[in-house]
């Protein structure tokens, strides 16, 4: 009887065991790559990179005109942006720079996406213009 019961259990708890309420996450997918324009985004850069060791770097393909990283210390944050005149000097700047070193670091050069718009503020609801409406009796 004693055997009985464990073969029981022990199938209650296979059974347990086999069903789960969580599903695994649906696989990640990349994000849509962005149209071609003068704008590159750069990641992975160390954090030593200077806006000039940027623009060096980025200026053999093509007129750099302008290169973002971080305002107060002219370092990187360990990404940048690059601009140049033309597209076709960002289509060889990112041909030449991505997957590259600069400052010991494997670089990553790709076409930057826009900014998307920032949210519309919303008041919660009860409130209008800021206000919360007097309530109805």
């Amino acid at each position: 009887m004693a055997a009985r019961a464990l073969t029981t259990v022990r199938s209650g708890f296979r059974r347990l065991s086999t069903f789960s309420a969580f599903s695994p996450p649906p696989p990640a997918q990349a994000p849509p790559k962005a149209d071609p324009s003068t704008n590159l985004f750069v990641s992975g850069l160390s954090k030593r990179t200077t806006t000039e060791g940027l623009r060096e770097a980025f200026q053999k393909f093509g007129e750099v005109q302008k290169v973002v990283t971080d305002r107060v210390s002219g370092y990187s944050k360990g990404f940048g942006f690059v601009r140049y005149a033309t597209l076709e000097d960002a289509a060889k700047g990112i041909e030449g720079m991505d997957g590259k070193f600069l400052d010991g670091w494997v670089i990553f050069a790709e076409y930057a996406r826009p900014r998307p718009p920032p949210p519309t503020p919303e008041a919660p609801s009860g409130y209008q213009n800021g206000y919360q409406n007097p309530p109805t009796y």
